[in-house]
């Protein structure tokens, strides 16, 4: 973003951060400066425009409906102010600016870090910021404006939403190399329901294509085993390690693993479980930086549906 010499500009930032975090202390980490610095800014907004813009709860805070106000405003103006040092850069040849990324568990950790490395030395003037959570957190942040382009493992239809597939993926059943179904290699369905199973928490993205896995077996998660419920994949494959527990993962983020021979995949009945990675944008807000992102990754990673 362009850097706020305007004190005013810089005070309506410090609301923006701790408006969005909710919390003066969040705020002053993320803006790497004193939180007695954010509440005197805080405060001095408070005086100029004479009202109040946050409620305090003890240790918490939340907006005012003046707070709000303000708030809406200053996600415009921040808005603006990317988009303008995107324009005037392209009209000197220079991709500049901030790329407010959210991406989906797997995809930021197994996917995400040598496409971003290929991004940046083609584009080394945009500044990625990235965050990560399960599917349903990516899509809440993009409809609230927290981030400017979604990428995410899920399909889960919001009507708000334009999603934009751009990689295959399978999902497999694997299991540790010591587990006896590791040496047979395959699984019917009347063991499946009786194995030991570690599964993501509700709202990932995997966990949603397995649930439709077993729909079309005409089966659900009530009639599996499921043993342990662990919110991230590097959990769920260490976990696998020191047990005889099976798990569905991404084939992307056991590739290591699977060429070390620290596990097995399991074949099931039935087709593969195929899914495919999607670009979430709201739609007719599409920002540049979210398009160059975007057309950069179908570019140089095209989608292959065979």
């Amino acid at each position: 973003m362009l850097r706020l010499k305007n004190m005013f500009d810089f005070r309506l930032k410090v609301f923006y951060t701790a408006a969005k975090q909710l919390s003066f202390s969040r705020a002053a980490e993320e803006l790497f400066i004193s939180q007695p610095a954010v509440s005197k800014h805080i405060h001095v907004l408070e005086d100029h425009f004479k009202v109040k813009l946050f409620v305090r709860h003890g240790s918490k805070i939340s907006l005012t409906a003046d707070g709000k106000v303000l708030f809406g405003f200053a996600e415009e103006i921040f808005g603006l102010y990317r988009k303008l040092q995107f324009e005037m850069g392209q009209r000197i040849g220079k991709n500049n600016g901030e790329l407010r990324l959210g991406a989906s568990t797997t995809i930021a950790q197994y996917l995400l870090p040598g496409i971003l490395a290929d991004f940046h030395r083609e584009f080394p003037d945009i500044r990625v910021i990235l965050v990560n959570g399960n599917t349903q957190q990516i899509e809440s942040a993009l409809l609230q404006k927290e981030i400017d382009l979604g990428v995410i493992e899920g399909y889960t239809k919001k009507a708000e939403l334009k999603y934009t597939s751009f990689m295959k993926d399978e999902i497999v059943l694997v299991t540790g190399k010591n587990q006896s179904q590791a040496k047979t290699g395959e699984i019917d369905l009347k063991m499946l329901k009786k194995i030991p199973l570690a599964i993501r928490e509700f709202g990932s993205g995997t966990l949603q294509v397995i649930q439709r896995y077993l729909k079309s077996q005409h089966l659900s998660l009530a009639d599996l085993n499921i043993e342990m419920q662990l919110g991230s994949t590097e959990g769920i494959k260490t976990y696998l390690k020191k047990t005889h527990c099976f798990a569905f993962l991404s084939m992307n983020s056991v590739t290591e693993e699977l060429r070390r021979g620290e596990l097995s995949v399991i074949q099931l009945p039935g087709p593969a479980i195929i899914r495919f990675f999607n670009f979430i944008t709201s739609h007719g807000s599409e920002e540049p930086l979210a398009k160059t992102f975007m057309q950069f990754v179908m570019k140089n990673f095209p989608l292959k549906r065979e």
